[in-house]
């Protein structure tokens, strides 16, 4: 049974930081994608950032480009997302992914931290 148990979440000032982490378990792909998803309330899950175990290439949102790093740590199947300079607008729940692809069908998630950016 795959699992993943992300942490890191809390609450931050605009402009604030925040690192968040995620251990995945029980799965048997050779080759990974591996990530992190948000849904602010009232409106979609979206892709923030996602990172490849083989080559570690990434791909981030617009949203978040230049402002988050998301890094792997794959003998730990474990990925991280540093996330700079918060704004109001990035308060979401965010889910930890993993899945052949950086596509969310088929992929299986975490439960969620809760990212807050308030004054």
């Amino acid at each position: 049974q795959v699992q993943l148990v992300e942490s890191g979440g809390g609450l931050v000032h605009p402009g604030g930081s925040l690192k968040l982490s995620c251990v995945a378990s029980g799965f048997s792909y050779d080759y990974y994608v591996i990530g992190w998803f948000r849904q602010a309330p009232g409106g979609e899950r979206e892709r923030v950032a996602c990172i490849s175990s083989d080559d570690g290439s990434t791909r981030y949102s617009n949203s978040v480009k230049d402002r988050f790093t998301i890094s792997i740590d794959a003998p730990k199947n474990s990925v991280y997302l540093e996330m700079n300079t918060l704004k109001e607008e990035d308060t979401a729940v965010y889910y930890c992914m993993i899945n052949v692809n950086c596509d969310p069908y088929g992929a299986h998630w975490g439960q969620g931290t809760q990212v807050t950016v308030s004054s």
